[in-house]
């Protein structure tokens, strides 16, 4: 028997009592998974990026654990709602135009002290300041760089458009106009560099684009080691006591672990390792968070259907932001439909080994997305679930 159908058999056995679809996180892998970034971090602190969990009993699972320390939000609403929930150290990833949430965030001690929101632009700062009403509390913030790799001038750009920041001078103006403006400090600067450390450099039968990608992370890595000591040096010189500098993603904790300049590193869908991080060179994790779907219809020979399924991943519209079907293996798409909003058909000889009522599981292409779909998790410890914890979802929370 292989891993994988000694998987599904821990799987099926576990979750023979419930009725699909469902979602589970097998903990084994999870906290394999963990340990996994922990040493690939060294002696750096891990952030846990909370939109690739969803799910604050994993959340508290994981920050229970030496090495992991504060969450990197993806929302205020979120932010604010796990700061009342007794998480002390929340980094807002994002901006945020959230009046409601700011106004609560600057009357409240509690929350402005756990809570740093992100801003690359004075005029995020206006619409803080308008906010406030009464609330005077102090808005920890944190500067985001942009890490994107500029060539030709500026003509070609390699990475996520996110922060306008791209200068050690233009982070250091924007520090002096955040510590000059009553009511704001600066604690932290963050980079994210998501063409390192999301993109997969080892693509199944596409050996010249994998050697391509390799070839622009490397670039890429050694442009922002340079810069992005640079731009700390210039930020520590207006704000001498700054807290933390947030850098790396799952695809790139080691690299960015071994940089001077960076205090901590932040990771999350390495936690889970849907399936688009099978394509990597740097790290193999372990599958931990799946789904399944039952088996409703036997349409002919080579094929079954199950319920639902087509839960797409964000990001550019393609294939690799497809679920994948995993277990048992063999399993392929109907080319002509792909996952369905109610059906899934699936071609492959397993599927005449699938009776009825039987789960097909799957994996998500991106992590946390997959708690958008589902109420619950189901913990699996070796055969057995152990637990059912609730999602954001299954709390009544869609953050966005």
């Amino acid at each position: 028997m292989t891993a994988r159908a000694s998987d599904r058999a821990r799987y099926d056995r576990a979750t023979a009592h419930l009725d699909a679809p469902l979602a589970i996180v097998d903990l084994d892998a999870f906290d394999a998974n963990a340990d996994d970034l922990l040493r690939r971090a060294g002696d750096k602190p891990v952030r846990v990026a909370s939109k690739s969990v969803r799910c604050r009993a994993l959340l508290e699972r994981v920050l229970a654990k030496e090495g992991f320390a504060g969450i990197m939000s993806f929302t205020l609403a979120e932010s604010l709602w796990l700061a009342r929930s007794g998480f002390d150290d929340v980094l807002l990833a994002y901006p945020s135009a959230d009046r409601a949430g700011f106004a609560e965030l600057t009357a409240d001690p509690k929350l402005a002290s756990a809570v740093s929101v992100m801003v690359d632009d004075v005029a995020q700062l206006d619409l803080i300041d308008a906010t406030r009403g009464d609330g005077r509390e102090v808005v920890r913030v944190c500067l985001e760089l942009d890490t994107a790799l500029r060539l030709l001038g500026g003509r070609v750009r390699v990475g996520a458009r996110r922060s306008p920041l791209h200068s050690p001078a233009e982070v250091a103006d924007l520090a002096r106009a955040v510590s000059r403006r009553p009511g704001f400090k600066v604690v932290g600067i963050m980079a994210y560099e998501g063409h390192i450390a999301g993109v997969g450099d080892s693509l199944a039968g596409r050996p010249l684009r994998s050697r391509a990608i390799r070839l622009m992370q490397a670039a890429a890595r050694r442009e922002l080691v340079e810069r992005r000591a640079a731009v700390v040096r210039a930020v520590r010189a207006v704000v001498p006591d700054l807290e933390y500098v947030n850098g790396g993603g799952t695809g790139s904790v080691q690299s960015t672990a071994a940089e001077d300049a960076v205090t901590e590193i932040a990771a999350g869908s390495g936690l889970y390792v849907p399936r688009l991080f099978d394509n990597y060179t740097s790290f193999s994790g372990r599958p931990a968070a799946l789904f399944a779907q039952p088996v409703v219809r036997r349409p002919g020979v080579g094929v079954v259907t199950v319920l639902g399924g087509g839960y797409p991943a964000s990001g550019a519209a393609g294939p690799d932001r497809l679920p994948v079907p995993y277990l048992p293996e063999g399993l392929r798409y109907d080319p002509q439909e792909g996952p369905g909003e109610v059906q899934t058909p699936l071609l492959g000889s397993p599927a005449d080994d699938l009776l009825i009522g039987d789960k097909v599981w799957f994996r998500h292409a991106k992590a946390g997305e997959l708690c958008e779909r589902f109420d619950s998790l189901h913990l699996v410890e070796g055969d057995r679930v152990t637990a059912t914890v609730p999602t954001y979802r299954g709390e009544g929370h869609t953050f966005l």
